[in-house]
């Protein structure tokens, strides 16, 4: 007996997703949620190998089944990781996911001993009809017959309906509820408290813009001023026949994009007012009069950053994470392993850092990297209810609560762009 609804699916893959079963299986996590996407959305009988490993996996586009089993091994460990999940946490659960041999659609059907209960009550519904029947006969009038006919008729359908929408309210309300953990509440807590509202502000790099041509963007250059004064744009611009050329700041990585989603979908229902706003519109009296979450590089916050009322313990820079105050065990410099060519596979330190706004009485978040994999793998760190209770367990002080103020350091692994593997480095709680 297949699920219909949607938030219902959603909710049941989101318990797995969240179950310790699951926990560091990152690829197969991934796998999960892109398999339960396209069942929704109604893709599934569509998707093929290929497909699976370029958008799921991360695969490159020179990707080749025929010569690459990764599909196939990570569809059958998925397979073996639904079974167990469901042997061991999952003995209780209504419903379970199960992924065919041969297939990448999922299905989703009722326990046996749910399955046979429903069945159980049908019959006893069918077994009822007969004494109505009997009822309507004794009556003895044709007119009461046909009017207790639509009467009864009326209420069950409105009983349909009314169940139905009861039915989906709940879904709604245990898939809306399974999003958030103590976990979640005690990283987010100082945002939602109160009533201000949240900016999300994501770097805007700016690229040099040639009038009839294209634009050009320069990873070292962050600045309008070296901009305008550097030898390549007068080059470049020389080159075209000198044209004209002016700002542009219309482009963002999809890693800040992707990210902004994430919160979004976490903390719109939750604070009383979200918007997105570029960086370079921020201002000061707006970290000071709102909360501020901040994903890009570091370079474009920095500014702002040394202008908050603590001290930082760890700055992001190339060539990675400075550490100013080491303590024991940790290095002075953790430095990134970039990509070499056009390759877009590496390993990235990312920075999250929660600090109070300009007069102490807001809060700022900022999720810094040198890499745009670093940032969003940060944000699912905050996100995702299984990040969440890792960062949350390494955080956490005898008494059981979190730090005010703290700075994490973690290490991501990247593939074509996109991250497949994180892990906590250390933090240091700020004063």
């Amino acid at each position: 007996m297949e699920l219909l609804h949607g938030e219902a699916i959603a909710a049941e893959v989101e318990r797995v997703l969240e179950s310790d079963t699951f926990r560091n299986s990152d690829a197969l996590r991934r796998l999960l949620k892109f398999l339960a996407d396209k069942m929704m959305s109604g893709e599934a009988d569509q998707l093929k190998e290929y497909s699976v490993g370029i958008d799921a996996l991360g695969k490159p586009p020179t990707y080749d089944p025929r010569h690459d089993s990764t599909v196939r091994i990570q569809v059958g460990r998925l397979r073996q990781k639904l079974a167990e999940y469901y042997r061991t946490e999952g003995e209780d659960d209504p419903w379970i996911i199960d992924l065919p041999k041969g297939r990448f659609k999922l299905t989703c059907e009722a326990r046996p001993a749910v399955a046979a209960a429903l069945t159980l009550e049908t019959q006893h519904e069918t077994a009822r009809v007969p004494t109505e029947a009997l009822v309507r006969q004794i009556s003895g009038s044709r007119k009461v017959l046909v009017i207790l006919s639509v009467a009864l008729a009326g209420a069950l359908a409105w009983g349909a309906i009314a169940t139905l929408q009861l039915v989906r309210e709940r879904q709604s309300a245990s898939m809306f509820h399974a999003m958030w953990t103590p976990e979640l509440q005690q990283l987010w807590a100082p945002f939602l408290n109160g009533n201000r509202p949240l900016i999300v502000s994501i770097a805007d790099p700016p690229f040099v813009q040639f009038k009839g041509y294209g634009a050009y963007r320069d990873l070292t250059l962050n600045r309008w001023d070296d901009i305008f004064k550097s030898p390549v744009v007068a080059a470049i611009r020389k080159a075209l026949h000198n044209p004209d050329i002016q700002r542009n700041v219309y482009y963002a990585p999809v890693g800040e994009v992707s990210a902004s989603f994430l919160i979004g979908k976490l903390l719109g229902p939750r604070v009383p007012a979200l918007s997105l706003l570029r960086t370079s519109e921020l201002s000061m009296q707006q970290l000071a009069n709102n909360n501020v979450l901040y994903i890009g590089a570091s370079v474009f916050f920095d500014d702002e950053l040394h202008g908050l009322p603590v001290q930082l313990d760890l700055v992001n820079a190339r060539p990675g994470i400075h550490n100013l105050h080491p303590r024991a065990g940790e290095p002075a410099l953790l430095s990134d392993q970039v990509p070499t060519g056009t390759s877009e596979d590496g390993e990235a330190y990312v920075l999250i850092t929660h600090i109070p706004g300009p007069l102490g009485t807001s809060e700022v978040e900022t999720f810094t990297s040198n890499r745009t994999p670093g940032r969003l793998a940060a944000v699912e760190w905050l996100t995702d209810p299984s990040y969440a209770r890792i960062l949350v367990s390494k955080l956490r002080k005898p008494s059981g609560e979190i730090p005010r103020h703290y700075q994490v350091v973690l290490k991501v692994k990247y593939k074509a762009g996109v991250p497949t593997e994180t892990s906590y480095v250390f933090h240091h709680e700020l004063q």
